[in-house]
C-alpha cells in the first residue's frame, strides 16, 4: 500500500504560452521539447559555469508545463527564469499547487523518473495524506537518492550528484546553459567523485565532517540521519578501503542503480 506525504519543502511555478517547452529546453539540463501531459522529467538548472543551481521536476499538462521546485528558492528561480525570458512568449506564475508525493509503486499521478522504487508526484487536488515529508526522505535516503540538501547552491556539479544516473541529464539534446561542462565531464569517462550512501552506527556526523580512508581524506559526510548518511566521495580511494568520520567506521553501500564504473552512452 502507497504512502501519500505533503512535501513542504517543494513549490510549484506555470509555465504557460507557445513557447514554454523551446524556451525551458534552452536552459535545463533535460529534454522538454517532446515532454507530453501525463509526463514528468528530473532535471538541473545550471550555472554557465556547469554547477548546480536548483533541482526541478518538469510535470506535462494540457494547459503548459509545471514546475516542481525547492520552496525556498521559488522566488530566485522565477528571478532566473525571468531573465533569460527576453522576447519569448512564456508566461511565468507561482502556483497555489501543493506537492505531494506517493510510494513505493507508483499508481497515480507523475511517476517519479528517477527510480521506480521513488514511486510518483501529484499536484492536484486534496490528499489523503498518510505519512511526513520526513518519512519520504528517509525512503529516499534508503534508496540512496541523494537531495537538495546534499548538493546545496552552486557547489556541485550535477554528475557528482548522480543526476546522469537519475534520468536528470539528457547528453544528446541540444545546448543547455551549462552544457559544455556538463559534456565535458562525461566525454572523458572518468567521474572521480560521487554522492553515495554510508552506513554506521549512531547518529550522523556532522554535514561537511570529512571520511577518511586511513589518513587520506576520501570525501565528506552531507546530509543524513541515524545510521545512515549521503556523502560525496572520491571513488578512487573507497573500494576496499578502511573508512571513517568523526572517528567511527563508516561503510559505503552502493546502490544496484550506481555502476562501479562509469555509465556509457
Amino acid at each position: 500500500m502507497s504512502q501519500i506525504a505533503r512535501l513542504d519543502s517543494r513549490a510549484v511555478i506555470a509555465v504557460l504560452g507557445p513557447d514554454a517547452r523551446s524556451f525551458l529546453n534552452g536552459l535545463l539540463s533535460q529534454e522538454v521539447e517532446t515532454l507530453a501531459p501525463g509526463e514528468l522529467r528530473f532535471a538541473g538548472l545550471l550555472s554557465p559555469q556547469g554547477r548546480l543551481l536548483y533541482d526541478l521536476f518538469v510535470a506535462g499538462v494540457e494547459e503548459g508545463l509545471l514546475l516542481d521546485i525547492p520552496a525556498e528558492h521559488r522566488d530566485a528561480i522565477l528571478m532566473r527564469l525571468t531573465m533569460y525570458k527576453l522576447r519569448a512568449k512564456v508566461e511565468l506564475a507561482s502556483s497555489p499547487l501543493s506537492v505531494f508525493a506517493a510510494w513505493p509503486a507508483p499508481g497515480q499521478g507523475f511517476s517519479d523518473p528517477r527510480l521506480p522504487a521513488l514511486g510518483s508526484r501529484l499536484y492536484e487536488g486534496q490528499q489523503a495524506v498518510t505519512a511526513a515529508e520526513d518519512d519520504y526522505d528517509a525512503h529516499r535516503l534508503a534508496l540512496g537518492v541523494p537531495g537538495p540538501a546534499d548538493w546545496g547552491t552552486d557547489k556541485t556539479y550535477p554528475i557528482e550528484a548522480d543526476f546522469d544516473l537519475l534520468n536528470g541529464i539528457d547528453f544528446k539534446k541540444g545546448c543547455f546553459v551549462g552544457q559544455e561542462t556538463t559534456s565535458r565531464m562525461k566525454r572523458r569517462g572518468v567521474i572521480k567523485n560521487r554522492m553515495l550512501p554510508i552506513a554506521f552506527d549512531g547518529p550522523p556526523p556532522a554535514f561537511g565532517t570529512e571520511v577518511l580512508a586511513g589518513e587520506l581524506r576520501a570525501g565528506e559526510v552531507l546530509s543524513g540521519r541515524e545510521g545512515r548518511a549521503m556523502a560525496l566521495l572520491r571513488l578512487d580511494r573507497i573500494e576496499g578501503a578502511d573508512l571513517t568520520a568523526d572517528g567511527r567506521a563508516v561503510a559505503v553501500e552502493r546502490p544496484d542503480w550506481v555502476p562501479a564504473t562509469a555509465p556509457a552512452d
